[in-house]
């Protein structure tokens, strides 16, 4: 690497992480004041844990993922399944269409056409329809991960358990699952992370009592921004990268056995 790239990098990495590090930071602010530090305190923390449309908007938010991540890396693994193994089949290139069409659309045409949809068979909008449009939206992506991992693997362990007498399921159960499974937990770590993260397509199909915590935190940024705000969006940063560290040493750990 010369010193342009590297600098190139450096510029780059900053660019994406330096105002995280800076909103971290600001959350230990003891001044209301979000442009004026104060000195260090977790006093919003503390304001934060009292804050019960918050926790309830939260609790929303974490139902929602954990659902949408277990419904999107089902069908999401499903999907890849019969992309990768069944190479021809009528209708395949509409079935490619539905699975990962929602990753090129956007966002507020996937949850315009949901509320439509929603609207036009009588469901009203609740934490079910928020986690329907969500495993909607990223069952494509986890479809992306496993299919990437199923070209990868090695056929012959598939097809040396059928010779032995191992029917279909008992193939798919004891050998290509067990292969799948760290492509099967980075794409239900994705679907978790990206409805966790979701505001445009939660704010068409949400109603009373289903507010998730990104619209609670956009509807009060527009009234201003305070600390109890970074220390929110502090604990968020600090979930997903939790998060991402569990699968990446549990992967690790897979690997090295």
């Amino acid at each position: 690497m010369t010193w342009v790239t590297r600098t190139a990098l450096v510029a780059g990495l900053a660019f994406l992480y330096a105002p995280i590090l800076v909103l971290i930071g600001y959350s230990f602010n003891a001044s209301p004041l979000v442009t004026v530090w104060g000195g260090f305190s977790t006093q919003w923390y503390a304001a934060l844990l009292a804050d019960a449309p918050l926790l309830a908007s939260a609790w929303v938010s974490l139902k929602v993922a954990v659902l949408t991540s277990v419904i999107a890396t089902i069908l999401g693994t499903l999907a890849a399944l019969v992309l990768e193994r069944q190479r021809r089949f009528r209708g395949r290139a509409l079935f490619t269409g539905l699975v990962l069409g929602p990753i090129v659309m956007p966002e507020v045409m996937i949850g315009l056409s949901l509320l439509l949809m929603f609207i036009g068979i009588g469901l009203d909008r609740s934490l079910l329809t928020i986690v329907i449009a969500h495993a909607t939206f990223c069952t494509g992506f986890v479809a992306v991960v496993v299919a990437a991992r199923l070209r990868g693997l090695d056929r012959t362990l598939e097809e040396a358990a059928a010779d032995l007498g191992a029917p279909p399921m008992r193939v798919l159960t004891t050998i290509t699952l067990p292969l799948l499974g760290p492509a099967v937990i980075a794409g239900a770590l994705l679907a978790f992370t990206l409805s966790l993260d979701d505001l445009v397509i939660a704010s068409f199909v949400s109603g009373p009592g289903s507010t998730t915590l990104p619209m609670r935190l956009y509807s009060r940024v527009r009234l201003g921004v305070n600390p109890e705000i970074n220390a929110a969006s502090t604990l968020l940063v600090g979930l997903v990268s939790a998060a991402v560290l569990v699968a990446s040493w549990l992967t690790a750990r897979r690997d090295a056995q």
